[in-house]
């Protein structure tokens, strides 16, 4: 196996990891108010996630920025339930505005990379370059993430299309499951 091959797996592992399952709900609560004909929009979402991540994934692993992982820990979980707040709050009768949903992912994404960078930074070997591995990582994480959103979207279009069942109940019940749950992984911070 390519050294490529190698981190592109460890990526997509990393992210279909139920045991650091704090990833996948948070993409989880971001696809709560989408539908799965927005798939596209959905898709960039989390590629601008991606983007954040990876910043700070990178920067991390230089060490260039580095985080307490306790205050990263407690932060995670903090980034789940400000989503399913702000997907749980009334919205204006006009559509929601992408743009800022695009640029609360990337900020999100900044601190979700802090939380990769000790487990990536575990993995690299001594004096390795940073850019192959960085590069293959962060594309399996991607693919991992868009293989969650189309499991969500389809679950989704499932449950409203077929079950009609509203929008705007699917939206709060993944919303405040996603909540409770990083709730939970908030209190089990090793932050207090």
């Amino acid at each position: 196996m390519s050294l490529f091959q190698t981190y592109f797996q460890l990526g997509l592992e990393h992210i279909a990891d139920l045991n650091a399952y704090d990833h996948i709900l948070f993409i989880v609560a971001l696809c709560a108010v989408y539908r799965f004909a927005q798939w596209k929009e959905v898709a960039i979402l989390v590629t601008a996630f991606t983007i954040g991540h990876s910043v700070t994934l990178a920067l991390a692993a230089a060490e260039i920025v580095v985080f307490p992982a306790p205050i990263i820990e407690f932060l995670i979980p903090v980034t789940i339930i400000a989503t399913a707040i702000f997907n749980i709050l009334p919205k204006s009768e006009q559509p929601r505005k992408v743009s800022w949903n695009y640029l609360l992912a990337l900020f999100f994404g900044f601190i979700h990379g802090l939380g990769f960078s000790n487990f990536f930074r575990s993995m690299m070997l001594e004096g390795e370059s940073i850019l192959q591995p960085l590069l293959a990582f962060n594309i399996g994480v991607e693919v991992g993430q868009l293989i969650i959103v189309a499991i969500v979207l389809s679950v989704a279009y499932v449950v409203m299309n077929v079950l009609k069942i509203q929008q705007r109940h699917w939206t709060l019940l993944v919303s405040v499951v996603a909540a409770a749950i990083a709730f939970k992984l908030m209190l089990d911070a090793k932050f207090w």
